[in-house]
């Protein structure tokens, strides 16, 4: 995944009018119910509370793969599916038994829920991004041509010596714009997923954490409680949705949601997160091991052990005692997130986001000097930074999936002053 340069405001200004054209210009007219989606569906069925975060990446995703900047992709994006979710989606039920193509007996739930057509839902999505263009291109929304401000991000990540990639990230610097929130606080979200057992807990949390933390009530007042939430239930709507199609996945995770001048952040297992200030790491979280005590204490007061295999182990299989799904798991595996918030001064460098395939070869207080050396060397750019990082532990012998992201909180060039 390449590095990514901040977009300037007017720079969006400029280009809107010419992404519209040519997006028009490529779909002249809306798709037809026979023709062929322009991006990949997300499945076979979609519950409800699924629709907005999966149509949203839908969206979002065929909208940045045609390099629409990214603040005019969110509020495209949020004006599509804000319309099809205003609609009755009865039309897109699945009769009771269309999703069982085995013939098997689905495992029985406590309560019978509704289960709507991915692929209408998608061509429907398309056809209100076409009508969203097609009205914009005479005459963009204030709202979506606001300013935003801008941070340098820096993201690689490579499936290394592993069969699969099992990782994902998101980068939502358009958070606002994104689920139609209309304060004056800027908001700006950032998480990296590390899957195990398959890679569909890892996508499903990159796609629902944050839709889940937007529909949170407590979200302007208590933001952390609103990432803690967005966690638990984002681990229960991927358990219904791991039973029913049989998916025994799981996923660490870490997020960092900068609100105004607040940092909050959440997370779930080894996956990690750093801060640095004035070229000093400051430390805001403690990973979810199996040989922590208070981690070790909850797992064998719910019955169950941890034991030691090459490390140590829940029940003898998950090196992790926190995720998100991991259904035959539970409850010793827990899905309660833990979360803390800082104050943010303004002397603060950047943030660090990345999975155990970087950490467990790279120490947090390694960072530092990793991040300004490469700054030195490249005359305070910080483009390439996350890829240089990721080589780093390749070279120290990591052999797991690797993601990183670097967050600059100020202008990279800064750091190296002093």
């Amino acid at each position: 995944m390449a590095s990514g340069a901040p977009e300037q405001s007017g720079q969006m200004a400029e280009e809107t009018p010419g992404f519209l054209d040519e997006f028009l210009h490529d779909f002249p007219a809306p798709l037809s119910a026979e023709g062929t989606l322009p991006w990949k569906v997300p499945g076979t069925v979609l519950s409800p509370e699924e629709v907005e975060g999966e149509l949203a990446e839908l969206a979002v995703g065929f909208l940045s793969s045609r390099n629409a900047p990214p603040a005019l992709a969110a509020s495209l994006a949020r004006e599509a599916v804000s319309h099809l979710l205003r609609t009755d989606l009865s039309e897109f039920r699945k009769l009771p038994g269309q999703e069982e193509e085995d013939g098997e007996e689905a495992e029985e739930e406590k309560a019978p829920v509704t289960l709507l057509d991915a692929k209408g839902l998608a061509l429907s999505c398309f056809n209100r991004l076409w009508d969203v263009c097609s009205q914009w291109q005479k005459q963009v929304p204030p709202a979506a041509r606001a300013p935003q401000r801008q941070r340098l991000v820096s993201v690689h990540a490579v499936r290394n010596t592993r069969r699969r990639m099992e990782d994902r990230h998101v980068c939502l610097p358009a958070f606002n714009q994104l689920f139609g929130l209309t304060d004056p606080v800027d908001r700006a979200y950032f998480a990296v997923f590390d899957g195990h057992g398959g890679v569909d807990a890892a996508r499903y949390a990159a796609v629902h954490v944050h839709a889940n933390a937007a529909r949170q009530p407590e979200l302007p007042t208590r933001p952390a409680g609103a990432l803690r939430e967005a966690f638990r239930r984002t681990d229960e709507m991927f358990l219904w949705k791991a039973k029913r199609e049989r998916l025994q996945s799981g996923t660490t995770g870490v997020c960092a949601l900068i609100a105004g001048k607040t940092l909050h952040i959440a997370w779930l297992g080894d996956s990690q997160v750093i801060l640095v200030q004035q070229g000093q790491v400051v430390k805001m979280m403690e990973p979810h091991k199996p040989e922590r005590q208070d981690e070790k204490e909850r797992i064998e007061a719910l019955g169950g052990f941890v034991s030691y295999m090459d490390c140590w182990r829940v029940n003898g299989t998950l090196a992790v005692s926190r995720a998100i799904g991991d259904v035959f798991q539970k409850p010793y595996v827990s899905g309660e997130a833990d979360v803390a918030s800082r104050e943010l001064t303004g002397s603060e460098d950047y943030l660090l986001l990345a999975c155990d395939g970087f950490f467990d070869v790279v120490s947090p207080q390694e960072v530092a000097s990793l991040v300004h050396s490469h700054l030195a060397r490249q005359q305070g750019s910080g483009l390439h930074v996350a890829e240089e990082l990721v080589a780093e532990a390749r070279e120290r012998g990591s052999r797991d999936n690797i993601t990183v992201m670097v967050v600059f909180l100020r202008d990279p060039r800064d750091l190296l002053e002093g």
